[in-house]
């Protein structure tokens, strides 16, 4: 479920790519200062999200510069560090480790467990610095893996477990701005879920995995009404978690979070519906 939080490129000003990519980097620094190099493997644009949200919203203190890294040993790279910087790279760690866990347990992936056996003492690491998130994070996996065992036919259902992960990811603390930040994560996160379903349908119905929308493509008499279900529930997720973004007092940033949230997220949708149009079209080439 990582991989979707994407920044839509085209759609963007050049200073807010820059301060984008500031962020990413800022994420790498945290990850591989407070967890090394394995957990700097972990980096994700997802979380990166996540950090600029937060840095918008409480404005700290942020440390900047250049410098170069692994991937970019020639040339060095202007990055951004916060607070949030350094809490968005032990939820990443955190989200990695219970997803590496998830690989192996459903679909016996080597790299799952690789990356879960690497990551267990900084995981458990970071659960002792949020032991309720841990805790919680850790049950709703749980309760996620117990309803896929069982082949659950609601996708509100099991997406609404990884919406409640998301939610208490989101929530920095106990404050004013708890409450949205915890709609809006929520809402993302069965966005996120549902939107990794609709990705795998294919290669789960090779592989004869569980997918929740496998399992509701059953109630359609027709392709195209089950398509159209699938792009309206997530639609409406989006709708929700853009609504309770809107009521956060964010302006810095604010143009590259809305890229994010009202284009970027979609970026896969629309690639893979236009894979799904290339291949109608070569169908009717082959007849």
């Amino acid at each position: 479920m990582f991989g979707y939080i994407i920044v839509n490129k085209p759609e963007m000003k050049f200073r807010e790519f820059d301060c984008y990519h500031a962020g990413y980097c800022g994420l790498c620094r945290s990850l591989k200062t407070r967890h090394g190099l394995t957990g700097q493997m972990t980096l994700s644009y997802d979380m990166t999200f996540l950090a600029l949200l937060l840095d918008a919203l409480y404005e700290p203190e942020a440390h900047r510069g250049k410098g170069r890294c692994i991937a970019h040993p020639l040339r060095s790279h202007a990055f951004c560090r916060t607070v949030f910087s350094d809490y968005a790279a032990d939820m990443n760690v955190l989200l990695s480790y219970y997803k590496g866990q998830d690989d192996w347990q459903d679909e016996r992936r080597l790299s799952g467990r690789l990356t879960a056996f690497f990551l267990q003492k900084k995981a458990v690491q970071v659960g002792r610095e949020y032991p309720e998130k841990g805790e919680r994070i850790a049950r709703l996996l749980s309760e996620i893996h117990s309803y896929e065992t069982e082949c659950g036919r609601d996708p509100d259902a099991v997406s609404g477990c990884f919406g409640q992960i998301m939610a208490e990811v989101f929530a920095w603390r106990h404050d004013e701005w708890e409450e949205t930040l915890r709609q809006m994560g929520f809402y993302l996160g069965k966005f996120l879920y549902l939107m990794d379903a609709y990705d795998d349908m294919d290669r789960d119905e090779k592989n004869k995995s569980y997918n929740v929308f496998l399992q509701k493509r059953e109630e359609f008499e027709q392709e195209t009404a089950f398509e159209r279900y699938v792009k309206e529930t997530l639609q409406l997720m989006m709708a929700e978690c853009c609504r309770a973004f809107e009521r956060l007092p964010i302006l810095e940033n604010a143009g590259i979070l809305r890229n994010i949230l009202y284009s970027g997220v979609w970026c896969r949708y629309e690639a893979l519906q236009e894979k799904k149009s290339d291949r109608l079209r070569q169908g009717g080439k082959d007849a």
